[in-house]
C-alpha cells in the first residue's frame, strides 16, 4: 500500500499508524502522485488562521477522505503530529469493516499517555477523555489503559530516584518454539556453551556489582529471563544466584523473578533452589492448556507436565506465581482457548499474562501461517478472558503491543490484588533505569529530562562469550553516566 506526503515529512508515525490499520498490505513509500492502486495520500497546509491536515486513502476500488485543524498559533510538533495521524485515521476507518479497538494510537506503550496525565495530576476521568476524543479508542480498551496506569502510579511510588533493576538474560532454550523471534539458543545444538557463557556471566556480575558498589543506586527488582533460565542446572542456577547475592546488595530488592518458563526445563530441585536463593516470583508458561496446541507450536511437555510443574512450584514455597497462555496459536480457537484458561483459573496463580500472537519475521510461524485463527476469534479469545479474569478478582497491572500483532490488539498482564509484577511495570513504562547482564539484554539508562540511553549486550550466546571484555568496558561507560546523573540529583535536592 503506497504512501505519500505531501506538504510535511512526518513519515514514522503515518507509517506505523498504516501497519496498525492495514497489516496485510505490504508499504510501499512513494514520492509522486499515483493515479493507481491502493494507496493513501497525507498532506498538510497552513492557511492564513489554520494548519489543516487532510488524508485521502483508497483500497480496493473504494476512496476516503477525513481531515482535521489546528489554529496556527497552536502548532507544536505533537499537536501537528496529532492531526495528522487524526485525518489518517478517519480516512482509513471509512473503509475498515469496523472500527480497530486502539483507534488512532500506533504505539507499543499505549499507557504512557494515560501515566504522564495521572501523574502530572489529571483524573481517570479526564484520561478517559483524552483516550476517546483523541485518539478514539474502544471502551475496553480505554478501562485497560486506566487501570493499568493506576498500576503503574503506586509502583512509581515505591521508587527512590536512585533505584534501579536488574535483568539477567539466559539465552538458552530446549528448543525453538514456532512463534518466537527471540535470539536464545537451543541446547540440542549449543549445550556446549552453556559452561562458557556462565563464566563469562559471573565475570560481569562482579564487575557490574563493584561499580554499584561506588555508587548511590540499589536494585529496586531484579529479573532472570532469557531464552530459558531454567535450561541451566540445578548447580549451575545455585551458582549463578550466589554470585548474585555475593556481588550485589539486595537490601532494598523488592521483588525477585526467575522465568521458569517451559515446564520441560522445570524441576521441584531447581524449584527449590531458586526459592532457597531468594527469588520469590516465577513463572511456569504453558501458552495453552491444549496438549493439540503445545505440538503445533513445537513444545515438547504435555499440560500434564504443565501442572506437575506447578505442583512443584508451590511444594517449593512459591506463593508469586504467574502463567503466560497466547491468544491465537495455530491449531488454536475460541472454544479451547476458553478451555486453556479455565484451566489455569482452576490452579489460581497469583499473575495471569494474556499475549497476543506477533507473527514476528524472525520467527518459524512467520513463513508458515497454517491454521491460525481469524481476527474475530483472537478478539472473541480476549472479550472472554477480560471478563473471566476480572470476574475471578483480576486486575491489568501491565499492557503493551506489539507490531504484526493479531488484530493489533495487546499483551496483558493480570494480577490478584498485591502482586503486580513491578519489573514489568518499571521495564516496560521506562520508569528507572534497568541495568541488563547475559547474552541479548539491554540496558536503559534513563538521563534527566526524559531522555533514555540504551546499550546492548551481544546477542548471541558465542558473540557474547567472545566480547565479554567489551561488554565490561561498556558497563563503565554506563556507570559514568548514572555518575553524572546521581550528581545532578543531588544538586536538585540540596537546591529544594
Amino acid at each position: 500500500m503506497k504512501l505519500l506526503l505531501r506538504g510535511h515529512s512526518d513519515r514514522y508515525a503515518l507509517e506505523q499508524l498504516q501497519l496498525c490499520l492495514f497489516p496485510e498490505a505490504p508499504m510501499e513509500y512513494v514520492e509522486t502522485l499515483f493515479s493507481e492502486g491502493d494507496g493513501a495520500v497525507s498532506t498538510l497546509s497552513a492557511g492564513r488562521q489554520y494548519l489543516t491536515a487532510t488524508a485521502k486513502i483508497t483500497l480496493g476500488g473504494r476512496t476516503a477522505r477525513a481531515s482535521r485543524r489546528i489554529r496556527l498559533e497552536q502548532e507544536t510538533v505533537r499537536l501537528r503530529r496529532r492531526i495528522l495521524q487524526q485525518s489518517y485515521y478517519l480516512a482509513a476507518v471509512q473503509l475498515l469493516p469496523e472500527a480497530p479497538p486502539w483507534g488512532a494510537l500506533a504505539g507499543v506503550r499505549p499507557t504512557k499517555l494515560t501515566t504522564k496525565h495521572l501523574l502530572e495530576g489529571g483524573t481517570p476521568e479526564s484520561a478517559d477523555r483524552l483516550l476517546r476524543d483523541v485518539y478514539f479508542i474502544s471502551p475496553e480498551r480505554r478501562r485497560l489503559c486506566l487501570d493499568a496506569s493506576k498500576a503503574t502510579v503506586k509502583a512509581a511510588g515505591l521508587l527512590d530516584p536512585t533505584d534501579l533493576s536488574l535483568y539477567i538474560g539466559i539465552p538458552f532454550c530446549p528448543t525453538r518454539c514456532a512463534y518466537c523471534s527471540f535470539v536464545s539458543q537451543s541446547i540440542e545444538r549449543c549445550a556446549d556453551l552453556i559452561p562458557p557463557f556462565l563464566e563469562a556471566l559471573l565475570r560481569e556480575i562482579a564487575h557490574t556489582g563493584n561499580l554499584l558498589r561506588s555508587s548511590p543506586y540499589r536494585i529496586r527488582t531484579l529479573y532472570i529471563g532469557g531464552g530459558t533460565p531454567t535450561t541451566l542446572s540445578a548447580g549451575q542456577l545455585a551458582r549463578l544466584m550466589d554470585a548474585i547475592r555475593t556481588h550485589f546488595d539486595l537490601s532494598r530488592l523488592i521483588e525477585y523473578t526467575v522465568e521458569g518458563g517451559r515446564p520441560d526445563t522445570l524441576s521441584y530441585e531447581k524449584l527449590a533452589v531458586l526459592r532457597a536463593n531468594g527469588c520469590d516470583r516465577v513463572s511456569i508458561n504453558p501458552q495453552t492448556m491444549s496438549d493439540q496446541v503445545l505440538r503445533a507450536i513445537g513444545r515438547r511437555h504435555s499440560t500434564a507436565d504443565i501442572l506437575s510443574s506447578y505442583d512443584d512450584a508451590v511444594r517449593a514455597g512459591f506463593s508469586g506465581i504467574n502463567m503466560d497462555l497466547i491468544a491465537g496459536l495455530p491449531q488454536d480457537s475460541a472454544a479451547s482457548f476458553s478451555a486453556s484458561l479455565g484451566r489455569v483459573l482452576d490452579l489460581a496463580p497469583t499473575n495471569i499474562t494474556v499475549h497476543t500472537l506477533a507473527l514476528k519475521k524472525g520467527a518459524d510461524l512467520y513463513q508458515n501461517r497454517q491454521n491460525l485463527p481469524s481476527q474475530e476469534e483472537v478478539a472473541a479469545m480476549l472479550r472472554d478472558a477480560g471478563s473471566r479474569l476480572r470476574a475471578a478478582g483480576y486486575s491489568p497491572y501491565y499492557l503493551y503491543r506489539q507490531k504484526y500483532m493479531s488484530g493489533s490488539f495487546e499483551n496483558v498482564g493480570w494480577c490478584k490484588p498485591g502482586f503486580e509484577g513491578l519489573y514489568n511495570i518499571y521495564m516496560m513504562e521506562e520508569l528507572h533505569t534497568v541495568l541488563s547482564l547475559g547474552g541479548g539484554g539491554m540496558n536503559k539508562v534513563n538521563l534527566p529530562g526524559g531522555k533514555i540511553l540504551r546499550f546492548h549486550n551481544p546477542k548471541y550466546p558465542k558473540e557474547y562469550i567472545e566480547h565479554i571484555d567489551t561488554v565490561l568496558r561498556e558497563k563503565d561507560e554506563i556507570f559514568e553516566l548514572l555518575g553524572k546523573e546521581a550528581a545532578d540529583v543531588d544538586r536538585s535536592c540540596k537546591a529544594e
